[in-house]
């Protein structure tokens, strides 16, 4: 073996709470090196997140000026400059890279491009993308490996070499015919992207709703939102087998209830799940358990079953979000100085950046169901919220779950502008133990999306009696 420098703390992956316990541990005094293999910063400001809401942003100035002319903006025929798309997002990117590149700079940990694996325990041999090894321990280490998107085993599929979120972020064209197999949230943030660009779009999903963590209504009121900007959806799809090579010509032959369909397209974009990558690592070598799915087992404090081995983000397990990745960080901080934080303690929030947004937090009826949790339920159309009678932006609506014994809120769903946004004062109230009441009686500005948290909480069923 190598000669072994010694660091305190070693984090393999430099994703979003890697790269925030490295900058902390490092500006408190700490020798930390982090190991990366490919993205500085991890996937979401080079691959993911940051890159895809440029790229969808870029989408929705192509939708809102195709339809400039529904509010008095003449306009002439709109078409999409994929080239300037890329060009934006990547100009974005290199920003952010400069900006790692000087936070790390400034905390003194030691950023190493290179891959990394378990040799022994709390030992990492790195192969440098530059040539050579190095081998690194530590007396604390931290995996944040994150994840890949996964290829589901269908003949023919690999072998069209078929686009991943990655792929489709990078292209300079606009595709002709757009087959995306996966009806979840990337698939359907692509999806409508590309729609807006002008490829034709057709969605495969082998479930029966689109969404599945998702309530019914919810699914349905985003099929329709999809449909109404024709791209095709098609449920209950077994794939079969897939000819032909993506960026060329595919052909996607696929099971429904009616008997087998063949979709014919240009492209093919593949956003069925996410796979950890914890494989071909070591860590079996430093005693690192995984669970039956292949993610790290870790407990409440994101410890592993090996003393001073901790484990963040999604190949942890963790929700797959780039805010909880932070989250996880700040638990590891503050549980590596003696604290007791815990993943069981938080409030995680989601949003889905199509147009309009899905924006969710806390219970879902769905869960509420399985948990046998009774609630009480009420709903308004984005159409009675008077912001849209000036932006005509009427698609979706307010949901909200309180208890059907007492006055706290226990969830929300939100498909409607900035329902985000909404969706974090709706999160704050559940954090600060406010009845629906409370929320309900607020002085809202006028004229906000915000504002129709009061007649939505307004809706609320009476207690039932007895």
């Amino acid at each position: 073996m190598s000669h072994v420098e010694h660091f305190d703390t070693v984090i393999l992956g430099s994703g979003q709470g890697g790269k925030l316990l490295a900058w902390h541990l490092g500006r408190s005094g700490q020798r930390v090196a982090v190991v990366e293999r490919q993205w500085v910063g991890g996937s979401c400001p080079a691959v993911a997140c940051l890159p895809s809401k440029n790229e969808i942003w870029s989408a929705r100035v192509a939708h809102v000026t195709r339809h400039a002319a529904d509010f008095g903006a003449v306009t002439g025929p709109v078409t999409a400059d994929m080239a300037k798309v890329r060009e934006r997002k990547r100009d974005m990117v290199e920003r952010e890279v400069t900006a790692h590149l000087n936070a790390y700079a400034a905390s003194g940990a030691e950023l190493i491009m290179g891959s990394g694996r378990f040799v022994g325990p709390r030992t990492i041999e790195v192969e440098l993308n530059d040539g050579g090894k190095r081998v690194l321990s530590g007396d604390q280490v931290v995996v944040n490996v994150g994840t890949h998107a996964a290829i589901p085993d269908v003949p023919g599929l690999r072998a069209a070499e078929p686009l991943t979120h990655i792929g489709s972020l990078e292209l300079d064209y606009v595709p002709a015919h757009l087959v995306v197999l996966g009806g979840g949230y990337v698939g359907i943030e692509m999806a409508q992207a590309y729609r807006r660009f002008g490829s034709r779009v057709t969605i495969v999903e082998h479930g029966e709703r689109l969404m599945r963590r998702e309530d019914n209504d919810v699914a349905e009121e985003m099929l329709g939102i999809l449909r109404g900007e024709d791209i095709e959806v098609i449920l209950n799809a077994g794939i079969v087998k897939v000819e032909g090579r993506s960026g060329s010509s595919v052909r996607v032959v696929v099971r429904t209830d009616s008997g087998e369909k063949v979709i014919e397209g240009s492209d093919l974009l593949v956003a069925t799940g996410r796979v950890p990558n914890t494989a071909g690592i070591g860590l079996e070598t430093a005693g690192i358990e995984l669970n039956e799915r292949g993610y790290i087992r870790v407990n409440e404090r994101l410890q592993t079953v090996t003393p001073g081995v901790w484990a963040i983000g999604e190949a942890a397990g963790s929700p797959q979000f780039t805010h909880v990745s932070v989250d996880d960080f700040r638990i590891v901080r503050d549980n590596m100085a003696g604290g007791n934080r815990r993943t069981t303690e938080r409030l995680i929030p989601y949003t889905m950046f199509t147009e309009p947004p899905l924006a969710h937090v806390g219970l879902s009826e769905r869960e509420a169901q399985h948990k046998g949790i009774a609630v009480r339920v009420a709903k308004l159309p984005m159409a009675n919220v008077l912001r849209t009678l000036a932006t005509d932006e009427t698609q979706g609506f307010m949901k909200v779950l309180v208890g059907a014994n007492d006055d706290r809120i226990l969830g929300f769903t939100m498909i409607g502008a900035e329902a985000g946004e909404v969706m974090a004062a709706m999160q704050t109230a559940i954090l600060g133990g406010l009845s629906y009441q409370q929320l309900r009686d607020a002085v809202i500005s006028h004229l906000t999306y915000a504002e129709g948290l009061g007649p939505l909480l307004s809706n609320v069923p009476a207690r039932a009696e007895g």
